[in-house]
């Protein structure tokens, strides 16, 4: 069989460093039963050591021509189920038994990784947990307080549906070809229950965007009609402030003023 050549439109970059596969396999744990999906295998190099834990792995994989390889370095290391799909495209709740949820894990391509975040968050009633490598700057967005350089919409997003959880870096030599950034581990763990009430959760999800849409802006500016003066001063947010001081707290509280006043105006 042929070497298969990275290709750059897929982002392909394979992990190759055997230290740091096992301490990601040990990170995930994986145990016989669990329903496990891996998006984006390659090559195999992390498919291998979960199926000899896990016995049984779903990868989804959307290079057809990568197949073959994975295919071949998988066999006789347990069942290995194959979907030749479009990650930000497929339905992974389709993969989750009644009564059962995913654990889903991968090296998320850079280009697809925020995306396929808010894919996935879409879909977190079926989710037990999701450990990725993903670009260091996406783990530190994802991670990110108020007042710091990586706030904005991704952290707030991710931390109204999931407990996040930055495991550890990996250097750039652990890839071929080596990537032109450094990468992280980072564990989602989503909530059964949101952390915040937050109203209407598509009011919710708007205003975080169109506010860091608008991070120069104030939120006065910004969040022009989604809420007005007397929202501002029922929710107790000063309408001067910017989207990035704002914490996950204080946007569930302008979006439940926010939902409030969209249903009292609907009833009207």
């Amino acid at each position: 069989m042929t070497t298969h050549i990275p290709r750059k439109r897929f982002g392909q970059h394979f992990l190759h460093d055997r230290g740091v596969i096992m301490r990601i396999v040990q990170a995930i744990n994986p145990r016989p039963g669990e329903r496990i999906v891996e998006i984006g295998p390659g090559l195999g190099a992390l498919s291998v050591p979960m199926l000899e834990c896990c016995r049984r792995l779903e990868v989804v994989e959307l290079d057809r021509d990568v197949i073959p390889h994975l295919m071949a370095t998988c066999a006789g290391h347990g069942e290995l189920v194959i979907h030749q799909a479009d990650a930000l495209q497929f339905r992974f709740a389709d993969l989750a038994p009644p009564g059962e949820r995913l654990r889903i894990i991968g090296n998320l391509p850079y280009n697809i990784s925020t995306p396929l975040l808010f894919h996935l968050f879409a879909q977190g009633p079926v989710v037990q947990d999701m450990t990725f490598m993903l670009q260091l700057e996406v783990c530190e967005r994802l991670t990110a307080t108020p007042n710091t350089e990586h706030y904005g919409r991704l952290s707030v997003m991710a931390q109204y549906h999931a407990r996040v959880e930055s495991l550890f870096r990996v250097g750039r030599g652990a890839f071929n070809p080596p990537p032109k950034v450094e990468s992280g581990i980072v564990r989602l763990t989503p909530y059964r229950e949101p952390p915040v009430a937050v109203g209407d959760p598509n009011i919710f999800s708007r205003m975080v965007a169109q506010a860091f849409n608008m991070r120069r802006k104030t939120l006065r500016n910004g969040l022009k009609g989604l809420i007005d003066e007397v929202g501002f001063a029922a929710a107790g947010i000063d309408p001067a402030r910017r989207p990035e001081t704002l914490s996950l707290e204080e946007f569930a509280a302008l979006s439940r003023v926010a939902s409030t006043s969209k249903a009292e105006r609907t009833t009207v």
